[in-house]
């Protein structure tokens, strides 16, 4: 379905940086809206992600539990991680799922690119499944401290629908991998 939405757009008048970190850059901006006003929007601006649906010869998923300090708890999530400059977003998932899990992948599929937060950040995300594992060396950043956790379906599911999954990206990919395992009759 095609349709103009050009009447929606609202028109950059301003920006003004108020924060540039590693990552991610803080902008204010002012807009004028379809209606003719104007209004103020904050917008984080991020370089890009990555998320990978590893499925192991088991048919169990890899999770990483990771502490999160801006949410301030433990969450279980596929393996991830940021896009370096101009760096292809396959590259980075194969990097991610090495570095976060040990493993590396024979097969990948690209699967969606979405917008984790578009209310307030640009950071585009990249999902793939990766298959045919073979595990290596996990090697994480001197910053990162996590485990890797195998999950069958039936476990991944309870997950979700109790809490213990909590992240977005990792509850969209669950719930992809349970719908494409019912078509296959699994």
């Amino acid at each position: 379905m095609t349709q103009n939405v050009d009447h929606l757009i609202e028109k950059q008048l301003n920006s003004e940086t108020i924060y540039e970190g590693k990552f991610i850059t803080l902008t204010v901006q002012t807009v004028e809206l379809p209606n003719g006003k104007q209004a103020t929007r904050e917008v984080i601006q991020h370089p890009g992600a990555v998320t990978v649906l590893a499925i192991t010869a088991e048919d169990k998923i890899l999770l990483v539990n990771q502490f999160r300090k801006a949410t301030n708890r433990t969450l279980l999530e596929t393996p991830a991680g940021k896009l370096e400059p101009g760096e292809d977003p396959l590259t980075s998932a194969k990097r991610e799922l090495e570095e976060e899990t040990g493993y590396q992948a024979a097969q990948w599929k690209h699967l969606s690119s979405f917008y984790t937060s578009p209310g307030f950040a640009d950071e585009l995300m990249h999902s793939y499944v990766a298959t045919d594992l073979t595990l290596l060396k996990q090697n994480l950043d001197e910053d990162e401290f996590l485990d890797v956790l195998h999950v069958t379906a039936d476990e991944a599911e309870a997950m979700v629908l109790d809490g213990r999954i909590a992240d977005a990206k990792t509850v969209a990919l669950v719930y992809w991998w349970l719908r494409e395992r019912q078509r296959e009759g699994k």
